[in-house]
């Protein structure tokens, strides 16, 4: 086995190539192989792509237009081919530093042994589904017309507002102590722990050994009516005074520990993942995860996974919201009626295009943002890709497309900030967290709970349920207004 060079990142990395770890070259590749066996022109683009960081756009459209084909049986093609070129290509370094396929980093082992430290909070459960915003927190009758307004707006999908609908008809759902949810992130904004822990469940907390981090966490922990099992290294002395102190556990460098960890848990457990990080590190941490989920499925038949999808993606999307988009283009307020035409002319057509062709079923909505990149763009689509295989395998799982929140990741860039702080004038809504996250939550809830259902049409499938803030609906293609948003919220946003 080939020794690893110190001076590079340990744990999940990208493969060394002509002496450098480019990420440019592994996103290019990868997606190449995915586009091969069902678009071969367009592998053949991918791999000539000369400025991957501005070119990858088309390139992930592709993916999604190509997995349409065959009736969308493409898709699982395509799902498949991504996922075996990332596996075969990313690598991981063992204990004593050799670096070794990404497959033979569990059988390697190494790492400190874990074992379970269990908080049990004192809170009263809510044993209602409620949801904050504004201030507020909307209940009943009043979330159930929040809920008919986002639809009217076109905010969330109409089958998202039924599933919620359908929790709340049936409050006894959201009592998960039957179920054991691992929330991979544990301290992440988006991530469903708060609200499970209030309702009385049992999460299995993973994320990063780092005090600031799991104050938080066993904070609200030990404030809800829930339980919260974490990881802290075997032997540690750890009392409930430090606990903060020794828990976590690093999902890039850790992995052998955590999946012998995972394997001794009791009962099924629903696989989360809510993992996010900076640039190129995403899509280690990432890739750590899909290893993590490949490798627990391979030892145990009780897993379910769970993720959200990002609204900053492709998506195919139903012929309702096509027709949505078409009304608000030709129907558009007085102040766009005067200064559309202008700023068409004057942009030679690439200012407020249309989000879709008139009439077309499905639709492909392309919402994917340049500043966050082609490594976010990966490290998201490669979750999809899992959602749509692990599905055909017959496992339960849970993907929502949640909606643009203001989490700290997206207000800390300054442009992210300001589009976000314009959307609204392009009827998009961008949610704060602890909105987005209990209705993802919810939606959770209604996937576990309701009959599990043989696969739709892949990448079709993926529209049911989604909470994409307006950006399916909108009238104008979502970076066709980027940089006019951006500009009308200089100054509003919140950073």
């Amino acid at each position: 086995m080939a020794q690893s060079n110190p001076h590079q990142p340990r744990g999940v990395v990208f493969p060394e190539v002509d002496g450098k770890r480019s990420t440019s070259a592994l996103g290019r590749a990868v997606v190449a192989d995915a586009l091969r066996g069902v678009d071969p022109v367009g592998a053949q683009a991918a791999e000539r792509e000369t400025n991957w960081r501005q070119g990858y756009l088309t390139h992930f459209k592709r993916m999604v237009e190509a997995g349409l084909l065959r009736d969308g049986e493409a898709a699982v093609d395509v799902a498949h081919a991504g996922l075996d070129s990332l596996h075969s290509r990313m690598r991981a370094t063992t204990a004593a530093g050799d670096e070794v396929a990404l497959s033979d980093a569990f059988a390697a082992g190494g790492g400190t042994p874990l074992e379970t430290a269990t908080v049990r909070g004192t809170g009263e459960r809510a044993t209602a589904l409620s949801v904050p915003l504004h201030g507020e927190r909307l209940r009943g009758d009043a979330l159930r017309r929040k809920l008919d307004d986002w639809t009217v707006r076109g905010i969330i999908e109409p089958s998202a507002a039924e599933a919620v609908r359908t929790v709340m008809a049936n409050p006894d759902w959201l009592d998960l102590r039957d179920q054991q949810v691992v929330v991979l992130g544990a301290g992440a904004e988006m991530g469903p722990l708060r609200s499970i822990l209030s309702w009385g469940g049992e999460v299995i907390g993973v994320d990063l050994p780092r005090p600031d981090i799991w104050k938080r966490v066993l904070d609200v922990a030990a404030m809800s009516a829930g339980t919260l099992h974490l990881p802290v290294a075997a032997g540690a002395a750890w009392s409930a005074s430090n606990l903060g102190v020794h828990a976590g556990a690093d999902l890039l460098h850790g992995l052998p520990s955590i999946a012998d960890w995972l394997t001794a848990v009791d009962g099924p457990i629903v696989l989360g993942n809510y993992v996010y990080a900076d640039g190129a590190t995403n899509v280690r941490v990432s890739t750590a995860v899909d290893a993590l989920s490949v490798e627990l499925m391979s030892r145990r038949a009780d897993v379910s996974l769970a993720f959200l999808a990002t609204p900053t993606d492709v998506f195919a999307v139903p012929g309702d919201a096509v027709e949505h988009s078409t009304r608000s283009y030709r129907g558009p307020s007085k102040p766009m009626l005067l200064v559309r035409p202008a700023l068409r002319t004057v942009s030679g057509g690439r200012l407020l295009r249309r989000n879709y062709a008139p009439g077309t079923d499905p639709g492909l909505n392309d919402s994917l943002v340049p500043q966050q990149g082609p490594n976010y763009a990966l490290a998201k689509r490669l979750q999809r890709w899992r959602a749509t295989v692990s599905r055909r395998d017959g496992r339960t799982v849970s993907l929502n497309v949640a909606p643009p929140t203001r989490t700290r990741s997206v207000v800390k860039n300054r442009a992210l900030a300001s589009a976000y702080a314009g959307a609204h004038r392009f009827g998009i809504e961008v949610f704060e967290p602890a909105t987005s996250n209990t209705l993802m939550a919810a939606l959770l809830v209604h996937d576990l709970r309701t009959a599990p259902h043989a696969p739709t049409t892949p990448w079709r499938e993926e529209a049911a349920g989604a909470v994409h803030g307006g950006l399916w609906r909108t009238a104008y293609d979502p970076r066709s207004a980027l940089g006019i948003a951006v500009v009308l919220g200089l100054g509003s946003a919140r950073t």
